[in-house]
């Protein structure tokens, strides 16, 4: 179900004005988690199923972790669940490639079957989740929420399968954390409703999603294979940052929605996105965008795997390694490990060359702005890899770029995409002085109603968000 179905808005509604008749915690996770099921399981009912194998694994390990005294029993069920976890998104999401790599494809059974396993919507997202379960426990961060000598299975059973099956993160995230989720479990009143923080997140979401990202997906199309193989080289490159831009736009649109919406049941997410493209670092870069996965990353295996305290080339190895996986993380492609692997570069060589020095303070401010078009820059041509999961595909597109000196430049199709990206300046400049309440409540009203007035007249033909193939 996408949030811009109209049976979307007919389930939050319904699940709006039940959720707050009753005032019994139970009750309302209860009401949470049907509509939950219900969310996931409105295309595909069968992926319910795995859901619920999932969310059984992760409570049942997750319990007798908490409930054991023995460190060296906690740490085996803890290794048990992590691996179960893992087994299971390798199966799903990396079968094929597992199957391409170690079988041949010539009469073999079990690569026909590997290959055509289909990806469940959703699963990197809560597969991760239940991870941060295994680890949260194990580490006693969920402690101070939970009484072990009091512990109730059939609650804990209700709440984690709420924390794991929450509908506005569910499917494209941001990922949630145990110990940030679980002890905002409680009961929920509608006067406590933030109205113009939801409303603002919801509003601000959807037009990134319905007005940016939806009309830039027709102009971005033609990035794909062979098409873009007839433009011009000035197309291509604007067709790149227009699809820079779309990614943007569809994943902070979706995470601003989810906000949104959580909020309106009285939860709280993390922010996901913090204007990204003002970067003027690649460290920045990762501050900003994501910030759910790249907290992940950085507090479940980077640090872990010693972070940079064991030496300028150990870190630089954890940099890349971490990027590599999270490239992994995203699809089974190679083109996703180079993208990790890219953004891992990145990375480490912008640490290695870090060095102090002076600069004229008149030409601080435009030295800053040069690196934060170098940064977008380059972040842009890594994008490539996503839009073109196939790696032979990405060499045909650098070799139309460098090739292609055509001049029949399509300029309507150019100012489409130059018009629908610069609304992002637009929406950095209106959330930021709102937010700072920098306008009286009544022009903040107004400003609210014109991109009220865009999502409902000027959007395109609603589509799936990006994140939802990964």
């Amino acid at each position: 179900m996408l949030f811009t179905n109209f049976s979307f808005f007919v389930l939050l509604v319904t699940t709006f004005l039940v959720y707050y008749f009753f005032k019994q915690k139970t009750i309302q996770l209860l009401i949470l988690i049907v509509s939950s099921f219900v969310f996931y399981a409105y295309s595909n009912p069968i992926l319910l199923l795995l859901l619920m194998i999932t969310i059984l694994i992760n409570v049942i390990v997750s319990y007798y972790t908490i409930i054991e005294f023995s460190a060296s029993k906690k740490k085996t069920l803890t290794t048990v669940g992590v691996i179960l976890n893992i087994i299971i998104l390798l199966f799903f999401k990396y079968s094929g490639l597992l199957a391409s790599v170690f079988l041949s494809s010539t009469n073999n059974p079990t690569y026909n079957f590997l290959v055509t396993i289909p990806l469940p919507i959703g699963i990197s997202f809560y597969t991760f989740q239940g991870i941060s379960l295994m680890l949260d426990t194990y580490n006693g961060k969920v402690n101070s929420y939970i009484n072990k000598d009091n512990m109730n299975l059939k609650t804990y059973f209700l709440e984690v399968t709420f924390f794991k099956s929450f509908f506005p993160q569910l499917i494209s995230g941001p990922i949630v954390k145990a110990h940030e989720f679980l002890p905002q479990i409680h009961v929920k009143y509608l006067k406590d409703i933030q109205w113009e923080n939801v409303l603002k997140k919801i509003i601000l979401g959807y037009f990134l999603k319905m007005v940016v990202a939806d009309n830039l997906k027709t102009e971005t199309f033609w990035l794909t294979y062979p098409y873009f193989l007839g433009f011009s080289t000035f197309e291509l490159l604007v067709l790149l940052v227009g699809y820079s831009i779309q990614i943007f736009a569809d994943f902070a649109g979706y995470s601003l929605i989810a906000l949104g919406l959580a909020k309106l049941f009285g939860y709280d997410l993390i922010e996901n996105f913090n204007f990204p493209y003002i970067s003027k670092s690649f460290a920045e870069f990762w501050q900003r965008w994501h910030i759910s996965l790249s907290t992940f990353l950085k507090q479940y295996l980077y640090i872990p795997l010693g972070g940079n305290r064991n030496g300028k080339i150990r870190t630089y190895f954890n940099l890349i390694i971490v990027m590599v996986i999270g490239g992994f993380w995203h699809g089974a492609t190679i083109s996703y490990a180079i993208w990790g692997l890219y953004h891992g570069l990145l990375l480490a060589i912008e640490r290695l060359l870090t060095f102090n020095y002076l600069i004229n303070p008149l030409l601080l401010r435009f030295y800053g702005y040069f690196k934060m078009i170098f940064v977008f820059s380059v972040v842009t041509i890594g994008w490539l890899l996503f839009k073109l999961p196939h790696f032979d595909h990405v060499i045909y597109f650098v070799k139309a770029l460098l090739n292609n000196n055509m001049s029949n430049v399509n300029y309507f199709r150019i100012t489409n995409i130059i018009m629908f990206s610069s609304f992002i300046v637009m929406y950095h400049l209106m959330y930021k002085l709102v937010d700072k309440k920098m306008f009286s409540e009544n022009i903040r009203l107004v400003i609210y109603g014109i991109l009220l007035f865009l999502i409902l007249f000027n959007s395109e033909s609603s589509s799936e968000f990006i994140y939802f193939q990964f």
